[in-house]
């Protein structure tokens, strides 16, 4: 590994990976670190190149950011948790799930999408707009780079075969909002693509974690605590 990520860590038990979305941070997390914390290892940490986690040589993708994962894991001799993923974190966390689900307990995915087709266009229409434009000027500036990288993970990225998530054996919640940037059908196909998914719609925008966060907690609460299949 080529990098030490950021984190923050907080309660004891059962470690509880949470990992944020785009351009954000561990302190997207806030209230979910501290209501968790009572039931859980709570670990959130700071993505490749954002929050205080250094960007490193490695490639700036979803691919990478789930070995990054497995390797931060390993780091803290974490071999079995619950990974709760948030947006471009639940492309993150399905892409490790996929790859490593052995490592996988639970797994959360809020607003996560297979492709860039799974967000509604007047959000994803903005964003391809934005990234021509930063695309143009990275070629001239050095601090459009990183720009141009992250909204290069909503263009691009992620790239995950709807035939593919029958492979994912551990029982996941797909949380969302019922005005959430993901379109619903999308959502819902991950859910009936999934040997255990669950699906759950709350009232709210894509951001429930932070903007609705005892409703969000309450949901996911009840996922880890049930018993059995789904």
């Amino acid at each position: 590994m080529d990098i030490v990520l950021n984190y923050i860590e907080k309660g004891n038990g059962f470690p509880l990976i949470l990992l944020h979305g785009n351009g954000e941070s561990s302190e997207y997390f806030e209230y979910q670190m501290t209501h968790f914390s009572s039931m859980y290892r709570v670990i959130a940490l700071d993505t490749r190149g954002q929050g205080k986690s250094p960007r490193g040589e490695k490639p700036f993708t979803i691919d990478q950011f789930a070995e990054d994962l497995k390797d931060f894991l390993d780091g803290l001799g974490i071999s079995r948790a619950h990974i709760l993923g948030f947006s471009d974190g639940g492309n993150i966390a399905l892409t490790f799930a996929l790859r490593y689900g052995s490592y996988v307990d639970r797994l959360i995915l809020n607003g996560a999408n297979l492709n860039p087709g799974g967000v509604k266009p007047g959000v994803q229409i903005p964003i391809c707009i934005g990234y021509g434009i930063v695309s143009f000027f990275a070629l001239f500036s050095q601090k459009t780079v990183f720009k141009k990288e992250l909204l290069g993970l909503m263009v691009n990225q992620p790239d995950i075969p709807w035939e593919r998530l029958g492979e994912v054996e551990a029982q996941t919640l797909v949380i969302v909002g019922d005005k959430d940037m993901i379109k619903d059908a999308h959502s819902r196909k991950i859910a009936a693509g999934l040997r255990h998914g669950v699906f759950c719609c709350l009232e709210g925008n894509h951001f429930i974690a932070h903007e609705r966060p005892d409703a969000f907690n309450r949901a996911v609460e009840e996922f880890l605590d049930a018993r059995g299949d789904q």
